[in-house]
């Protein structure tokens, strides 16, 4: 009987200590996303690029770590390339 429940507690914590790193990882993500919507917003195309590249980059990192499913990124790219092809076509 111990055994059981000394094994469920020891699971107990690594789930909480993957549900808190994971976490951490979907934030970092959001705030990458975020950075780059206030680059496109601000019309400026250089810094909105790097930022395109930096997020792209970040979700595939945790979409290989296993925190992002893989469509949700791929529609999170696809949706943010398109807004930065979308705002600065004319300029290029």
């Amino acid at each position: 009987m111990a055994r059981n429940q000394t094994s469920a507690q020891k699971r107990f914590r690594q789930s909480e200590v993957r549900r808190l790193h994971n976490k951490a990882i979907k934030s970092e993500c959001r705030t990458y996303v975020k950075q780059f919507i206030e680059a496109v917003q601000a019309k400026d195309a250089k810094l909105a690029q790097e930022k395109l590249v930096t997020m792209t980059s970040r979700l595939d990192s945790a979409r290989s770590k296993g925190v992002l499913k893989r469509n949700a990124v791929a529609r999170k790219v696809s949706r943010m390339q398109k807004l930065y092809n979308v705002t600065f076509a004319a300029a290029n």
